[in-house]
C-alpha cells in the first residue's frame, strides 16, 4: 500500500541508532527500541535521521538499519531520513531504502551547495520522481542554513512532489503560511518538542520527536490534547518534559539522548566520531533529570 498523507498522522519517533561496545550496531536494542515505540502507540518509526547518526554509518549499515525497523514494524510506517548533501547520493540513500522496504523517505534540504528555492522544488521533484517512494521534506535552518518558504512548499505538495515535511523550525508566521497554503495538500509534522502542542493546534498532523524515544505515550497524549483544540493542557502536559528537553539538548543530539536512554533502561550505547559522549557536568543533569522524572512518575 503506497503512503499518503493521510496516513502520517500522530507520532513518528526519531529513534537512535544502538551501538554496541564494539561500536558496530546494536540490531537487537534497535529492535526492542522499535517494538517499545509501536507498543506504546506510535504512528511509525524514523530510523537514520540526525538522531540515527546518518553521517556516521556507512552505506550499507544504513541499509541494514532500516531492513531491521522495517522487520519489527509489521507493516507500521519507517521513515529513514536522507541527509545526503548531493542529490546523487540522496537518490542512492533512497533507492537503498525502497529496496529494504521503507514505506518513504525523509530528505533534508540539500546543504553545503544550497540552491534557490527554484532549485528545491527541482531537487524534490526529481527525487520523488528517481526514488519512486512517497517523500517528506525535511526542514531544520539551524544546521543546514535552508529554510523553504510556505509558497515553495506548497508548489511542492500541490504536484505531489512531497507528501509531507518535518518542521525544525521556529519561525512560526511561516509555518503559519505555511499551513494556509499547503495544509490540504501534505501533512504537516512538527520537529520542535517545544512548539509540538503549538503547531498540532495551528495544524499540523503529528510530529516527528527524538525525546519520544523516552517518553512516547507522554507526547501521544499532547498530541491527543491539542487536537482535540485543549491546548492550555497539551502545553502542561508538555511542560513535564522542558528538563528532558533542556538536558538532552544541551550538547550535540544524539549523545546525550543516548545517555538519558541508558539511564532509563533502554539500551542505546554511545556516539560514534565525530560526536563523543556528553561532558561531565551534562552527565550530572541528566543524572538528576532521570531521577526527578522517575520520582514524578512513581507518584502519579
Amino acid at each position: 500500500m503506497t503512503l499518503t498523507k493521510d496516513d502520517l498522522t500522530g507520532l513518528f519517533t526519531a529513534i537512535v541508532t544502538p551501538f554496541a561496545e564494539d561500536g558496530t550496531v546494536d540490531f537487537e536494542a534497535l529492535k526492542a527500541l522499535v517494538r517499545f515505540q509501536l507498543e506504546s502507540g506510535a504512528t511509525g518509526i524514523v530510523p537514520i535521521g540526525g538522531t540515527g547518526e546518518y553521517p556516521a554509518l556507512s552505506r550499507s549499515e544504513r541499509a541494514d538499519v532500516v531492513r531491521a525497523c522495517v522487520e519489527v514494524a509489521a507493516g507500521a510506517p519507517v521513515l529513514p531520513g536522507v541527509l545526503a548533501t548531493g542529490f546523487k547520493d540522496a537518490v542512492e540513500a533512497a533507492l537503498d531504502f525502497r529496496a529494504a522496504g521503507a514505506s518513504g523517505v525523509m530528505a533534508v534540504t540539500p546543504y553545503y551547495a544550497a540552491g534557490p528555492q527554484d532549485g528545491m522544488i527541482a531537487y524534490f521533484r526529481a527525487l520523488r520522481e528517481e526514488v519512486g517512494l512517497p517523500v517528506l521534506a525535511y526542514e531544520i535552518p539551524r544546521r543546514t542554513g535552508v529554510a523553504l518558504k510556505a509558497e515553495t512548499i506548497a508548489r511542492l505538495a500541490e504536484d505531489g512532489s512531497i507528501i509531507g515535511m518535518k518542521c525544525s523550525s521556529y519561525d512560526v508566521p511561516e509555518f503559519i503560511k505555511a499551513m494556509k497554503l499547503a495544509g490540504g495538500s501534505m501533512a504537516m509534522l512538527s520537529g520542535e518538542e517545544p512548539l509540538f502542542a503549538t503547531h498540532v493546534a495551528l495544524g499540523a498532523q503529528g510530529g516527528v520527536l527524538a525525546s519520544a524515544s523516552v517518553y512516547p505515550r507522554l507526547w501521544i497524549e499532547v498530541f491527543r490534547l491539542a487536537r482535540a483544540g485543549q491546548l492550555a493542557a497539551a502545553i502542561r502536559m508538555q511542560q513535564k518534559l522542558d528538563p528532558v528537553i533542556d538536558t538532552i539538548y544541551r550538547e550535540t543530539n544524539p549523545g546525550p539522548l543516548k545517555y538519558y536512554m541508558n539511564l532509563a533502561g533502554l539500551r542505546a550505547g554511545s556516539v560514534r566520531l565525530p560526536l563523543t559522549g556528553p561532558s561531565s557536568e551534562t552527565r550530572k543533569a541528566l543524572e538528576e533529570v532521570h531521577l526527578a522524572m522517575r520520582g514524578m512518575e512513581e507518584a502519579a
